[in-house]
């Protein structure tokens, strides 16, 4: 299991080569990324799965970013922990950043959007939190105040 046209973020150079096969088009719009459990970033197409992009494995982090050229290199101008697929909690930005940092590439100091992921514990169903409202959208139970996915 293995997302098309994915990169394993290990230097600027890789960066550059992979955005630089983007068309605008996709330019425009965010990726998908992972930091895989050895702190690598992995970026696919934004239609590509997380748990693709993953090998199917346990992650750091998952979400999604957009680059924009700075000066001569990229900077991450937008990123979330939007990943249906993983739920990452917004405590996972450390993984982010230091993946980031690793290679040198600038960012904003924390997610730009930040989900809130829970699971129902009376439905099961997964649920995306909005407004501080931790209620349940299929059964109106109670979602738990702290995280309670994992992946799997």
């Amino acid at each position: 299991m293995t997302a098309v046209d994915a990169v394993a973020v290990d230097s600027v150079a890789s960066l550059d080569e992979w955005l630089a096969r983007r068309d605008r088009g996709d330019l425009a719009e965010p990726v998908t990324f992972v930091v895989a459990l050895d702190g690598v970033l992995r970026l696919a197409p934004r239609r590509s799965e997380h748990i693709a992009l993953a090998g199917g494995r346990d992650v750091l982090a998952a979400g999604e970013m957009a680059f924009t050229p700075a000066g001569i290199g990229w900077r991450v101008a937008e990123v979330t922990n939007q990943s249906t697929g993983y739920c990452p909690d917004p405590d996972c930005w450390p993984a982010v950043a230091k993946a980031l940092a690793r290679v040198g590439v600038p960012h904003p100091g924390g997610f730009t959007d930040r989900v809130i992921f829970r699971r129902c514990p009376s439905c099961g169903e997964r649920n995306i939190v909005r407004d501080k409202d931790f209620t349940c959208v299929l059964c109106d139970g109670a979602l738990p105040a702290q995280w309670n996915l994992t992946s799997g």
